[in-house]
């Protein structure tokens, strides 16, 4: 294939991508917005195979095999509740092979063709290896203690300690000044030296950062896989993975601000970490624990609220997936819509464990995506709104974030449940949030608290409602 043909199909492949990301924008067109993806990959894979420098065949389709059939067997067999610590999975084995291409490339710099006359690495080179390695290994460690840590591996609490950030900063520097030393006089022990404190690094950046924080995390990672290949595909010289790899690392960015812009806090602020620490929920609820009353009520009575409005606003959170009651709540749904009730979903951009993450698991349940709106296009209804079902939502529904200054999630904008005529939350507990936060909303006089686990209060709903 000639030089003209692959920069011809790597640009068909790179517009691919765009239409890829334009489509997934969106629910109603986020299915062709994967295809146009998936399209876009097959046909840089194909081409990246016919260049000259690709040999050894056996070897690539032996690993493609391998990996697609791992690949394969877990997309099938992985809950939707999972899919947060799936995609910081996946983030740092994109780390990671940016990371051993990058030693590979070191080791033997003229099978890459980046050699100069003494068989050395170019300048430029150097510099490409450095960014690229860096953030690969930055990227893989601490994608592996997010995945640890939403799988609960580990706990999800801010592990913080006296002299973090100045130990970050100097760690950071050290970092920078052995890849100078690498870029100028191509050492490998500066190399190693500095892929071991940027492996390190990874570590040091996340540990610090709580549940609460989570969706911002996931993004961020996002990026920096990207940038990582970036930076990767122009040791390689191949314009596709330079390409791929900015996309990822940019829409990665501006998805992290987007979600920062959520929570009213700076990115800078959730990188410093020690906010949100993941809190177990118990069991069922014990009044005699509790100092504030709170109206309890039973399945049949929230079926009767539920049967007896005009309009419903479902507010799903993580408790909803931790129960994966995203189903039944459908059927409640569907039973609620066919006696004439208007049911629609508010989704708070930060709800649950990554980006999307709600809006994910209604569409696993088959949920129109007309009645899914978001929290800016859905907050000025809930005035006009007779129940709002809360599902596990905690710290996205506290009227503290608009009313108490000294509140650690103060600012930020929140869904405005507490408008609606009645209030029906679903909890196993009254524990607070991610953030740390009681919320008030529990206590109001026109809230009934269902006590139970998501999925069983559904499926009891919705026996009540027959």
């Amino acid at each position: 294939m000639s030089a003209n043909m692959v920069a011809l199909a790597y640009l068909i492949a790179a517009v691919l991508f765009i239409l890829a990301l334009k489509g997934l924008s969106s629910p109603e067109s986020s299915r062709r917005g994967n295809l146009f993806g998936m399209i876009g990959m097959l046909i840089a894979m194909v081409v990246t195979l016919q260049l000259p420098s690709v040999q050894n065949y056996a070897w690539i389709f032996a690993a493609l095999a391998v990996g697609g059939l791992i690949g394969g067997s877990v997309a099938r067999k992985i809950p939707m509740t999972h899919m947060p610590q799936l995609v910081a999975f996946m983030h740092s084995l994109v780390g990671l092979a940016a990371v051993l291409i990058a030693v590979s490339a070191f080791y033997d710099p003229a099978a890459y063709g980046i050699a100069d006359i003494d068989g050395g690495l170019h300048l430029a080179s150097r510099i490409e290896l450095f960014l690229g390695a860096f953030i690969g290994a930055i990227t893989f460690t601490a994608s592996i203690v997010a995945f640890a840590k939403l799988q609960g591996l580990v706990s999800g609490r801010p592990v913080t300690f006296r002299g973090q950030h100045l130990l970050n900063l100097l760690l950071g520097l050290g970092m920078i000044a052995a890849g100078v030393v690498f870029c100028i006089g191509q050492g490998w022990e500066a190399f190693l030296l500095m892929l071991v404190i940027a492996l390190v690094l990874g570590v040091l950046l996340i540990i610090p950062i709580g549940g609460a924080d989570m969706p911002v995390i996931v993004s961020m990672l996002n990026s920096y896989s990207g940038w990582a290949a970036a930076g990767i595909g122009f040791t390689l010289s191949n314009n596709m993975l330079i390409i791929a790899g900015a996309l990822v690392g940019s829409s990665g960015a501006i998805l992290s601000y987007i979600m920062c812009k959520a929570m009213n806090r700076s990115l800078f602020n959730v990188l410093l970490g020690g906010f949100g620490g993941q809190v177990a929920t118990g069991g069922g609820y014990d009044e005699s624990a509790e100092k504030r009353p709170v109206n309890a009520g039973s399945a049949e009575d929230a079926a009767f609220l539920l049967r007896n409005a005009r309009s419903v606003v479902i507010v799903p959170g993580y408790g909803l997936a931790v129960a994966r009651a995203q189903h039944a709540l459908k059927e409640v749904v569907d039973k609620l819509i066919a006696s004439g009730v208007q049911v629609r979903f508010a989704i708070h951009p930060v709800a649950g464990r990554m980006p999307g993450h709600m809006n994910v698991l209604l569409a696993e349940a088959d949920v129109p995506y007309d009645i899914v709106c978001e929290m800016d296009e859905i907050n000025p209804e809930f005035a006009e709104t007779d129940v709002a079902l809360v599902l596990g939502a905690n710290d996205v529904t506290n009227p503290a974030a608009r009313t108490d200054p000294a509140c650690p999630i103060y600012g930020m904008p929140i869904l405005d449940v507490e408008k609606a005529d009645r209030i029906l939350v679903v909890k196993r507990s009254l524990s607070v949030g991610y953030a740390g936060l009681d919320n008030d909303i529990f206590y109001m006089d026109k809230t009934m608290m269902l006590f139970d686990d998501a999925k069983k209060a559904c499926e009891a709903i919705l026996k009540s409602l027959d």
